[in-house]
């Protein structure tokens, strides 16, 4: 695939344009101009068979090419609970979505929380997914340290305030333990626990990975903590918690609004725009967790579908100059990728994997319950307008959304440092 003329956001918030040749999956060259016989001295094929073979798109100077959203927080229900997503629609939805790898929860049905329920599920998304695909670990009340991988996972989840099953840990002597024995913690804590799970990556820990932090509360316990830590402390924020508040629970909204954390305040909201901007949150993952519409209305059920809806609302936010496109960038690509350790991934670099989203800037898009992917058949943002349309996903060199089409492929498992 060679990409000719597309816009590269720079660091400092300005952008190049540049051409980008992929090769085998994985990106070869970024120059200023590649010509396609420079590409056939490289082969053994003749002219008329590289160009007939080359898959060439020419953004023509006027649209931004950046690199695939890294999305670590997703519950895509697969096993167990498929009737709401499985790993095929949820993969779908990210395509859409320009997520190009996401790392899923642990509680599923059975919950990830032993080598044999992991390899389970990393074989399910080995023909499912059409995109690139992690997983996190769970942790149990029962204590399930000694099991926990030494590798080819994320991270082991926590939850410290509330899970199904046997997933949420209260006891010290049991958190203690998976916090010596993990690689790194993710936690779903809130309000005095954010502060109890820095104090025990403090005291046993190696990193923490704080999941949708939502209040500004929680924002002052990590800021504090950070200035004498001398351990890695990580903060996620989810898009819902940055677009909607506690006024929007109103209406049918009383039902479908409904997640943990819940909504905060305006004031709240204002407090995480600030440490979007400020360095103190360090990544956006969706937190998706999609339900059926039946389900919501029905009964208070927790958890909202947010795959399809994170980028474009993230790039409106660019357009109304809440965020800069590098920033984004840092957010959603680069960040999870490193704080993860994912291997050639989050970045527009040679060597790396050809996970990339054309984005247009300046062309208006609506987000709808009639168009939306996922298995749940809804967005919390139905109606929603804004500016910054995703052209294309690609995922490995191969392009699997352009322009509303889905075109079928299957990811990779991620690889980590």
């Amino acid at each position: 695939m060679l990409i000719k003329n597309a816009r590269i956001s720079t660091i400092d918030n300005e952008y190049e344009i540049k051409d980008i040749y992929i090769k085998d999956g994985k990106i070869a060259e970024i120059t200023s101009d590649i010509d396609t016989l420079d590409i056939i001295k490289g082969t053994f094929l003749s002219s008329d068979e590289i160009i007939k073979k080359l898959e060439i798109i020419d953004l023509k100077g006027e649209k931004y090419l950046i690199p695939g959203i890294i999305d670590a927080h997703v519950h895509m229900r697969d096993p167990g609970l498929t009737h709401k997503e499985d790993l095929y629609t949820g993969s779908r939805a990210c395509a859409k979505g320009g997520i190009t790898t996401f790392i899923d929860m642990p509680n599923t049905v059975p919950t990830t929380t032993n080598p044999r329920a992991l390899q389970e599920k990393k074989d399910l998304a080995s023909v499912k997914s059409l995109v690139n695909y992690g997983f996190h670990f769970g942790g149990t009340s029962t204590d399930n340290s000694d099991i926990i991988p030494g590798e080819g996972i994320a991270s082991t989840k926590v939850f410290m305030n509330i899970s199904t099953g046997k997933m949420l840990v209260e006891k010290d002597e049991v958190l203690k333990n998976i916090f010596l024995k993990s690689k790194m913690v993710s936690v779903h804590a809130e309000g005095e626990m954010v502060e109890k799970a820095i104090t025990y990556n403090e005291k046993y820990g190696k990193k923490l990975y704080l999941c949708h932090i939502s209040n500004k509360k929680e924002l002052d316990i990590i800021r504090k903590s950070r200035l004498k830590a001398e351990k890695k402390i990580y903060t996620e924020v989810t898009p819902h918690h940055l677009f909607l508040n506690e006024n929007d629970i109103k209406g049918k909204n009383e039902m479908l609004l409904r997640m943990k954390p819940e909504l905060k305040t305006t004031h709240d909201v204002e407090a995480l725009w600030e440490a979007v901007n400020d360095g103190t949150i360090d990544t956006i993952g969706t937190d998706h967790a999609p339900h059926l519409l039946s389900e919501k209305l029905e009964k208070v059920t927790f958890g909202i579908p947010g795959v399809e809806n994170s980028l474009p609302l993230m790039l409106d936010a660019v357009s109304k100059g809440k965020i800069t496109l590098s920033k984004l960038i840092q957010l959603m690509s680069k960040n999870p990728s490193k704080i993860f350790g994912i291997k050639d991934r989050g970045e527009i670099k040679e060597g790396y994997y050809g996970d990339l989203v054309v984005v247009d800037l300046n062309k208006k898009f609506i987000l709808e319950n009639k168009t939306t992917l996922s298995k749940c058949g809804w967005t919390p943002f139905d109606g929603y307008t804004g500016y910054g349309k995703i052209e294309t996903t690609i995922v490995n060199g191969k392009i699997v959304y352009n322009k509303n089409q889905i075109i079928e492929n299957t990811g990779s498992e991620i690889e980590y440092e």
